[in-house]
Formats: structure tokens, sequence, C-alpha cells
């Protein structure tokens, strides 16, 4: 029997929509509507230049992880993708209080194919090992030792060292091919 590949999966800005969380809760607390597009190229602490320590205080906030919104076709895809690879989400949830068991929450009710045993919460993702990684943010991706998937999201905008991905569409003729 063939060996499956190792297939992990950020979940902040792949799988879930935070970007999207953030501008919502900014525009509720401050009455300012801030576009993705503004936020295009721009590391996280620029974003939101006027008020980034209260942004930076949502994370802090019960719910916010729980309360997401899935990223579009990401349900579909990753239940195809459990069937052709080994996948483990893996997301760093030490740093929040409540993303522990906001984030596993959250993973239940929207990826209840997924087993909790394919889940990796952690600190740094230098840790985990595979033969692909999907994931935002470029320190996590220099550090993994297999194929290196960047996916697209404002702040990472500005990194061209690593393949993108423009979305779950763009993962599905990636990786099912």
């Amino acid at each position: 029997m063939k060996e499956m590949k190792r297939l992990i999966v950020d979940m902040d800005d792949v799988l879930t929509d935070a970007t999207g969380k953030l501008i919502d809760l900014y525009e509720k607390e401050f009455g300012v509507r801030i576009t993705r597009e503004s936020m295009n190229h721009k590391e996280e602490r620029e974003k939101f230049p006027d008020n980034h320590e209260a942004v930076y205080r949502f994370v802090f906030q019960k719910g916010f992880f729980k309360t997401m919104a899935v990223n579009e076709h990401s349900q579909e895809v990753m239940k195809e993708l459990n069937k052709k690879y080994e996948v483990f989400v893996v997301s760093s949830a030490m740093e929040f209080p409540n993303s522990l068991s906001e984030k596993l929450e959250w993973l239940n009710e929207h990826f209840p194919f997924l087993h909790w045993k394919q889940f990796v919460f952690c600190g740094k993702k230098s840790v985990v090992h595979g033969d692909y990684m999907i994931d935002d943010l470029p320190h996590n991706l220099e550090t993994f030792n297999g194929e290196k998937l960047l996916y697209s999201a404002p702040h990472n905008l500005q990194y061209n060292q690593f393949k993108r991905v423009n979305g779950w569409k763009e993962v599905e003729s990636f990786l099912l091919k």
C-alpha cells in the first residue's frame, strides 16, 4: 500500500477569514470601514495604522476565533484532500488565551469530517514536518521542509519567494490534479 503524502494546512486566513473578522470588528468599534484592498502589501501591524493596538486587542476577545467565517470552497476542497493526503490542520494557538478551545470548536463545527487527531495546536510551526504546507505567513513557510504554498492574503502580497495559491480552487487544481 502506497503511503499518503502529508499536507499541513494553516487555519487563520487560510481556512478562516480572520482578516474579514478584524475588518468587521474595527468598523463596529471605530465606525470606519477598512477595505481589504487598502491592506494589500502591508504587514499585520500596518493594516490599521491609527488603532493597531486596539485591533490587536480583538484577538484576545472571547469569541473572536469561534466566530470567523469559513473561506470559500475550503470545506469541499479539504474534504477531497483528506481522501488523498494525510491532512493536519496546524495552528499557532498558544499566544491568545481563548484561541485553543475556540479553534477546536470551530474546526469541529465547520470540518466535521476531520478527526481531532488531525489538529495540531502549537506555538511555533517549525516543529511540524510534511510534504506540503499551506500558510499565509511566510515565516512559517521558511522553516518548513516540504513544498511551500503561500495562501494569498492582504498582508503577504509583497512576498514572492514561494508558490502562491489564490484561494481554494487553486489549491484544488494544484493538489488534486
